[in-house]
């Protein structure tokens, strides 16, 4: 399906008003024209500006076009505001910044941009927008932070037998026909393997080596993330793995958070961890 604004680039293209675009899409003026401040069109280019375009298409997708929907392609068709004010949504979505927004859209002077900047934020339906796109993007920070802990404990809890298998075999040394054992490493295939815990593979004078992504920080993070996080989903699954595990990492950086916690809420003069430890260790 091919959408207003495309057609609409089209008549433009052709000679066609503003107005008389406008009309024959049931829109509004300010609406065409931020049309065409976002998608650059231009009478006088004798060819598409091919720079930056995904060579690959997809259907209905106009060209340059970002396919994430960030909320930002119905601000541009909000007729409750100017085509300046759409962009300043936009930027400031974006950068927190009304003074660059403001001078990113309407080309002035700093010092105008400061004063007009933050008076533009005053009004409610400038204000309204903003807090409609800022939403969209919390949406998918929250959205993320799943992603990130689920990441962690794959890293946490990796098993590097997945990756690779080792041991010993027979070799029989055609030179002087003598066989002995020799020590293997033999890497999974990369399709059978979580390849986004690999942090490195080598192949030096001692044979083949993998390095998987820092279990030990994992196991940090974790611990601090669910002592704020206890109604995390994935506490429960973290916990039995620990429990699972041999040493007591996690159990003596929670000993150690409780015992900065314990000489930020009662201060002595020149005291410091070395010296809390020391009792502890007389004790």
């Amino acid at each position: 399906m091919v959408e207003n604004y495309e057609k609409a680039e089209k008549d433009y293209m052709d000679g066609m008003k503003y107005k008389d675009i406008a009309e024959k899409y049931g829109t509004t003026i300010n609406t065409v024209k931020s049309w065409k401040k976002r998608y650059a069109w231009n009478r006088d280019k004798v060819a598409p500006n091919t720079e930056n375009v995904c060579t690959q298409k997809h259907k209905g997708a106009h060209k340059g076009v970002s396919l994430i929907d960030d909320g930002t392609k119905e601000t541009l068709q909000n007729d409750d505001l100017t085509p300046e004010q759409q962009m300043f949504c936009i930027y400031y979505s974006r950068t927190f910044n009304a003074t660059q927004s403001y001078m990113k859209v309407y080309g002035c002077s700093y010092e105008s941009a400061i004063a007009n900047g933050s008076r533009l934020l005053t009004k409610d339906k400038v204000r309204a927008e903003i807090e409609r796109l800022k939403e969209i993007k919390r949406q998918q920070i929250v959205a993320d932070s799943e992603d990130i802990v689920e990441l962690q404990m794959r890293i946490a809890f990796a098993d590097i037998g997945n990756y690779m298998s080792f041991g010993q075999r027979e070799f029989n040394d055609p030179e002087t026909d003598d066989t002995y054992m020799i020590n293997t490493v033999d890497l999974k295939e990369s399709k059978d393997t979580d390849t986004q815990l690999v942090q490195e593979i080598k192949q030096g004078r001692s044979g083949i080596s993998i390095k998987l992504a820092d279990r030990q920080k994992a196991i940090d993070w974790l611990s601090k993330y669910f002592l704020m996080h206890p109604e995390d989903k994935y506490k429960a699954e973290y916990d039995r793995k620990r429990a699972e595990v041999k040493d007591n990492d996690a159990e003596k950086l929670l000993q150690n958070m409780h015992t900065i916690t314990d000489i930020l809420q009662h201060p002595v003069s020149n005291r410091s961890i070395e010296d809390f430890e020391e009792v502890q260790d007389d004790e």
